[in-house]
């Protein structure tokens, strides 16, 4: 197990006590396991943080993967993350009916395309981005740098 890794706290605030060892755990291949604390606030205006316990198992020994390599791992999923978000809450990819054939690889390239040119442009907000493209049939293509702007 990992070094820093905490034990699990009881539900009624009792004091924590260690993981079983790895031997124990329903995760045969185990070799190591990390615990991710955030604080994080919520964007409702409330100024009240909370803080969120999750854990990960991972196969890898510590040879193998360093703890500064699985948090940044960690931290990298969340970039992910965001584009996945970005791409359901303002292109609703959740919501295509494009489900058939190479329809929905070529939906999702169409819209990574488009965040990309928007973020190469200097967008910070896509969303605010895209409805000013969209105002406008020749703007996507000035931006794209095939006719000047």
């Amino acid at each position: 197990m990992t070094p820093g890794v905490k034990g699990t706290a009881a539900p009624n605030g009792a004091p924590s006590r260690p993981p079983p060892s790895p031997e124990g755990w329903p995760f045969p291949h185990a070799a190591q396991a990390i615990q991710i604390r955030r604080r994080r606030r919520p964007l409702n205006g409330t100024s009240r943080w909370s803080t969120e316990t999750v854990y990960a198992v991972t196969s890898l020994t510590a040879t193998q993967a360093t703890p500064a390599q699985l948090a940044g791992w960690a931290r990298g999923h969340w970039g992910i993350e965001a584009l996945h978000h970005i791409r359901d809450v303002t292109y609703g990819e959740d919501t295509s009916q494009v489900r058939t054939g190479n329809g929905p690889r070529a939906m999702a390239t169409l819209r990574n395309l488009a965040i990309g040119t928007l973020k190469l442009d200097g967008a910070s907000n896509i969303a605010a981005a895209t409805r000013h493209l969209a105002r406008d049939a020749t703007r996507p293509i000035a931006a794209l740098g095939l006719i000047p702007p």
